[in-house]
């Protein structure tokens, strides 16, 4: 990472690479907080730089909606995929693209996995079946 800032400034896309793959070894290492933290600022960045439809900002996206919910933060989860994510997803890259299928499961999985109330089982159900 201290090589692509010092070599490769200007490559901001390869920066937010370097990045992800850093917050990914903190996830596999146990360190889910700290990877947490660095895929928010990583997802933000994207966002002021790339724009939210751009498919690399979506990917992020969908990197720290996961983590969420593997962290169990089930409504933050649940509101920024649905409210945020899965609409970009579906306007910019389609219903049928790979990253908003994801997406679906994502939120699918925590509507069902979290503190379910029947609308959320429902709605998991609903979103499984499309």
């Amino acid at each position: 990472l201290t090589l692509i800032r010092r070599y490769w400034s200007h490559d901001e896309r390869g920066i937010l690479t370097a990045q992800t793959n850093v917050a990914s070894c903190l996830g596999d290492l146990g360190r889910h907080d700290e990877a947490l933290v660095l895929k928010r600022e990583i997802y933000a960045i994207a966002v002021a730089s790339s724009g939210a439809s751009d498919e690399y900002t979506i990917m992020m996206g969908s990197n720290l909606s996961n983590s969420m919910f593997r962290l169990g933060l089930w409504d933050e989860a649940t509101t920024f995929t649905r409210d945020q994510l899965l609409p970009v997803a579906r306007r910019s890259l389609g219903s049928d693209h790979d990253s908003t299928l994801n997406l679906n499961m994502y939120l699918a999985g925590a509507l069902a996995e979290g503190p379910a109330h029947i609308r959320d089982l429902l709605e998991a159900e609903t979103i499984m079946s499309d």
